[in-house]
């Protein structure tokens, strides 16, 4: 496994969040085949195994090439993949990454976003020397909206009509967060 700043494992209390591994293939499918994990997504549920071996060889060499940090995220306790986390549209001379997360159904309403998503921003932050994050949502989905806001994002605007998914339509809310946001203590 290549090691270096796009290559880390990021402990939490609960979690670690590292590179995926072609091992984790089924696990992927299981969590991004599931249309309710997926309804406010750019595209639409997994549909075969290829679909996570592709999903992880791509992550792994745009890795490899500094455009992305895509990390599995894993149960301290058992090991278990429940989900994944990225920063990604990474430009390192504009010191700004957009950030992502995906949760297996099962894991939701455990807190796992805030603790995997603020050990991530400290990461972009402190080690790739981000200035900026951003994320953008679809506006209808509330409980992405909240965790942002709880991570210490700022509501920044909205783009209408900016995806078209299986021929539905949807708006996109668009938020940052500043490393100046923070200054951390």
């Amino acid at each position: 496994m290549p090691e270096g700043l796009f290559f880390p494992v990021i402990e939490t209390e609960r979690l670690s969040l590292k590179p995926l591994a072609i091992n984790d293939a089924e696990s992927l499918l299981e969590i991004f085949s599931d249309p309710e994990v997926m309804r406010y997504w750019n595209t639409p549920p997994w549909k075969a195994l290829q679909d996570s071996l592709d999903f992880i060889n791509a992550s792994n060499d745009s890795m490899q090439r500094q455009e992305s940090l895509v990390l599995g995220v894993y149960l301290q306790s058992t090991g278990e993949l429940i989900g994944k986390c990225m920063l990604f549209s990474y430009d390192a001379e504009s010191k700004r990454a957009e950030i992502g997360f995906g949760l297996g159904h099962a894991a939701w309403g455990k807190g796992y976003i805030n603790e995997a998503g603020e050990a991530l921003i400290q990461y972009g932050f402190s080690v790739l020397g981000l200035r900026r994050i951003e994320a953008e949502i679809d506006p209808d989905n509330q409980s992405s909206a909240k965790t942002l806001e709880k991570l210490g994002f700022s509501r920044e605007g909205l783009l209408r009509q900016r995806w078209e998914v299986n021929g539905i339509v949807s708006d996109s809310a668009m938020y940052g967060r500043l490393k100046s946001d923070h200054p951390k203590p």
